[in-house]
């Protein structure tokens, strides 16, 4: 086991643990830059995410901070999303979809890092807003969110964490911030474990990597999620992101 991937799984399970927000956003592009191929990186966080998170949601439960119909509305949406693009994905040539995820990967990361510079509070005043028309339509405004998710985790990994808690927040502004938290991740396992089998059926997983890295990331995101609520976050956020954007911003180069 490469001690640097472990302690790479230690910070980004406390991550993880406390917001929500850390797996695929730091461990798929931490890898990819680090020259393991994109669609290698991607489909072994899965892999990776779908265990971890697996303990951040029994503690989550454990704790009450867990709303299983909205995590089973996300579910219901972004499974199936998550199987049809996988079926899409396995009618390509190796070098498109090397090339497609390489893209979204980059993508996600910069969506994400703009989900995290607009913080909690800003979301729920926009949400606040629009409330009175959202309100009517949340169920299936959930199960659509659920959908885009579903998508987008399974061509980058990235998503379920930030983007996820950027959509419970604008759809559901009146969920605690660890509830909020617990639903993120007791919804990506599900998704990550459908997309990881996915892509391990591909090819793109690397069992050995996946378990150094949850090495460190199952007592990572136990002591986060223990400490989910309890800590300032918007300073880890803005450094998060802007971490984010550069490695964004080298991914997409490295796609053309």
């Amino acid at each position: 086991m490469d001690p640097a991937f472990i302690v790479l799984g230690l910070l980004v399970g406390l991550l993880v643990g406390m917001t929500g927000v850390g797996a695929g956003s730091l461990v798929t592009p931490a890898l990819a830059l680090s020259g393991v191929p994109a669609a290698v990186a991607v489909g072994t966080d899965l892999a990776y995410a779908a265990i971890s998170k697996s303990f951040g949601a029994l503690v989550h439960r454990a704790q009450r901070t867990l709303d299983l119909r909205v995590a089973g509305l996300l579910a219901l949406g972004s499974v199936p999303a998550a199987t049809l693009t996988l079926a899409a994905l396995a009618t390509g040539a190796a070098q498109d979809r090397a090339r497609t995820i390489t893209w979204m990967l980059a993508l996600a990361l910069v969506l994400t890092a703009l989900a995290l510079l607009a913080g909690r509070d800003r979301l729920a005043a926009f949400a606040a807003r629009y409330d009175t028309h959202i309100a009517p339509r949340r169920a299936a405004l959930t199960v659509l969110s659920g959908a885009l998710l579903g998508t987008l985790v399974t061509l980058s990994s990235v998503g379920a964490g930030a983007l996820g808690a950027a959509l419970l927040v604008i759809l559901h502004p009146s969920m605690p911030a660890a509830r909020i938290a617990g639903v993120d991740i007791a919804h990506a396992v599900p998704l990550t474990a459908v997309a990881g089998l996915g892509h391990f059926w591909l090819g793109h997983v690397d069992l050995v990597l996946a378990g150094t890295l949850l090495a460190g990331a199952i007592p990572g995101i136990l002591a986060g999620s223990l400490l989910a609520g309890r800590l300032p976050e918007v300073l880890i956020r803005r450094l998060l992101a802007l971490v984010l954007l550069g490695a964004g911003a080298r991914l997409a180069a490295a796609g053309f």
